[in-house]
Order: structure tokens, then C-alpha cells, then sequence
């Protein structure tokens, strides 16, 4: 066994990605080949890409790197699918033993990364024409014996207050930047967003390829039909009680300014602010804006810097809404998106837990 240091991306046999597996799709080899089945192949190819956002898709790749180098790293091959090396995997990940094959030991991962791991090995053997039995006694014996052992609450993100969005929103300039992160902000809560839907959205239908949806503005407010992780919804977001806090007005200010009639709605600025590009912005800059905004606004200034970065990111935009949104919690659950209202509480950071007393229900 080797003990050079650990890249999961350097040894030249992991798989080329989801290139390979996507290569890998063509027509029967029994059937002639002719022009117009080989095009039906390049389309298949261009439709299995599609099957999973490009960040599951990377994710997905990672972990079968991962994989397939700790199994090399045992003297094993990562094909076909081992159901006993795989249960092995996951103790390794859950005693972080030496899941990082080198001479130290690592971190234990959490249960709910091992289970994404699974989850990614699953998908990876898939599409190389695989099938991996997640019940088989290897498998789910070890994995019920980690969660029973090792699960804990999940961490969640501190939920953003609707003073505590404005008092980001007063820190931002007014040039073409400052105009677009507010809008980012306001539209981002007042419609419970995920940060990759604020960045997908393009002014029209079909303007571009790589549109996650679009935006229609009327007079009580915008309509968002979104190509979301659970399929596609329209969520309305109605105007506010006033220009500096409505999230359409912010919206109009920046589509108008920045002239922008077609595509990308969210695109970057030039280093002076006053100029917007064609080029759709990625969804890590909403993370970065809202870190950044939670400092400049003063926001949980009872902790250091480190914590108040660590407590606050793209999801705060969606628990805040979940939280502090006076309305019926399935109003919520609808706006969200959520197939469950159970889903949806876990986004509640604050909610009246006890409005139904089943204790004085009973009688007692």
C-alpha cells in the first residue's frame, strides 16, 4: 500500500466522470448504424446529462472517486459492486479510521454525508449498468448500525429576520452591484428561494439552455415559474408595503437600470458597478453576499467573526420565511415548494409549538 499523499482525483483509472457513463449510451451494437440513429444517440447523450443538476452531478462524481480510490488503496477493484467492501466503506466513513487513505486517521463523516455517499455509489453503479442492492445485509445491517450509533440533529443555518434582511439590504450601494444584490435578498426571502433558483431565473421562457425559469411582473406582484429540485412550481411574490422593502419594485429597478430584456435575469457587474454583463452569475456569489451583508449589517454581533460566517448561509434566506411568515404553515409549505408540511417545519426556527395542547385535549 502506498503512502503518497491523497487526492482523490489523481489517479488516471477513476472514472472520467459523468462524461464516461454518458458515452456510454448509444444505439444496440446489433443495429446498423446510419445517420439518423446516431443522432438519436447524441440526443439520448444530451438528455442523460440532464438527468441531474450539474451540482449533483459533481458530487456524484466525487464520491465515486473516492470510492474507487479507497478500494484501490485496499488491493480491491471498485467493479462489479461489492456488497461486503462496501459495508466496510461505510465503517471506515463512520470511524474515520482511515478513510483518507494515508498514514492518519480523519474525521468521522456524519450520517447524512455517508448516506449521500451511498446514495452516490448507487447512482454510479447505475449508469454503468450495475444494480446495487442497498438492502443486501452488508449494506443495510452497517448503515442501521451507524445511524443507530452515530446520528445526531441535523445542523441547520440560522434563519434570517425580516429586520435583519433590511438592515443587509441598507448596506449595499446604490450602483448597478448594489442594486442587484438587494434584489437578490428580497426576492431570495420573500419567495423562500434556493440560491441556484434565484441564479436560474431569465427574464423570458426559453431564453437560454440553461434556464431554471422565469419571471412575469404584474401589477400586484411576480409570478416565478421555477424548474425546481422538486419539479416545476409557481411561486407569487406580491408587492410590499413599501418601495425600499418590495422585492418587485427592487427587481423592476434592476432589470431597468441594468437594461436587461432578455436572459439571464441575476448576471455579473464590471469592478466599478456601473456596467452588467451577459454572463449568469453562479449561485456561490449568493452564499458570499449573504455572509458579507450578515457582517456589514452587525447581525448576531454577540459572536465572533468565524461563527456568525458559519451560522449564516443561502439556506438562512428560505428558514427565514419558513419562520417568521405569519401566515397558515401549509401557505408556507406551498411557497416552499415542500411535498410535506413535516418538511417544512424542519425550516421553522421559530414557531408556536404549542398552539395545540393535546395534554388539555385528553382532559388532562
Amino acid at each position: 500500500m502506498t503512502s503518497a499523499p491523497f487526492n482523490e482525483f489523481d489517479d488516471p483509472r477513476i472514472d472520467k466522470s459523468d462524461q464516461e457513463i454518458c458515452d456510454g449510451i448509444a444505439r444496440p451494437a446489433h443495429v446498423a448504424g446510419s445517420g439518423n440513429l446516431d443522432r438519436l444517440a447524441d440526443t439520448a447523450r444530451d438528455y442523460a446529462r440532464a438527468a441531474a443538476s450539474d451540482n449533483t452531478l459533481k458530487a456524484y462524481a466525487k464520491d465515486w472517486a473516492h470510492f474507487a480510490r479507497w478500494c484501490r488503496m485496499k488491493g480491491a477493484e471498485p467493479l462489479p459492486p461489492s456488497p461486503e467492501m462496501i459495508g466496510l466503506y461505510l465503517a471506515d466513513l463512520a470511524s474515520g479510521a482511515s478513510h483518507s487513505p494515508s498514514k492518519s486517521a480523519s474525521r468521522p463523516l456524519s450520517v447524512s454525508t455517508i448516506d449521500r455517499r451511498l446514495s452516490g455509489l448507487t447512482w454510479n453503479y447505475a449508469q454503468r449498468g450495475f444494480a446495487l442492492n442497498r438492502k443486501n445485509r452488508h449494506i443495510a445491517t452497517v448503515l442501521a448500525g451507524i445511524k443507530r450509533k452515530h446520528a445526531r440533529p441535523p445542523v441547520q443555518k440560522e434563519a434570517i429576520l425580516a429586520q435583519d434582511i433590511l438592515a443587509m439590504v441598507a448596506t449595499l450601494p446604490y450602483d448597478l452591484r448594489g442594486l442587484r444584490d438587494r434584489t437578490i435578498l428580497l426576492l431570495g426571502y420573500a419567495g423562500g428561494l434556493r440560491r441556484s433558483e434565484i441564479v436560474s431565473l431569465d427574464v423570458h421562457k426559453d431564453d437560454t439552455q440553461d434556464s431554471g425559469g422565469w419571471i412575469e411582473i404584474f401589477d400586484k406582484g411576480a409570478l416565478l415559474t421555477l424548474n425546481a429540485k422538486t419539479g416545476w412550481r409557481e411561486v407569487e411574490i406580491g408587492r410590499g408595503s413599501k418601495d425600499q422593502s418590495c422585492p418587485v419594485y427592487a427587481l423592476e429597478q434592476w432589470l431597468h437600470f441594468a437594461k436587461i430584456d432578455f436572459g439571464p435575469i441575476f448576471v455579473g457587474t464590471s469592478r466599478d458597478g456601473k456596467c452588467a454583463s451577459e454572463a449568469r452569475l453562479n449561485d456561490k456569489h449568493v452564499a458570499r453576499l449573504i455572509k458579507r451583508a450578515v457582517l456589514d449589517a452587525g447581525i448576531r454581533s454577540d459572536l465572533p467573526e468565524n461563527d456568525r460566517l458559519a451560522l449564516f448561509s443561502g439556506h438562512s434566506l428560505r428558514a427565514g420565511l419558513a419562520s417568521f411568515a405569519e401566515i397558515d404553515e401549509h401557505h408556507v409549505q406551498r411557497h416552499l415548494g415542500h411535498a410535506s408540511v413535516e418538511m417544512t417545519r424542519r425550516y421553522q426556527r421559530r414557531r408556536d409549538r404549542f398552539r395545540v395542547n393535546m395534554t388539555k385535549a385528553t382532559g388532562l
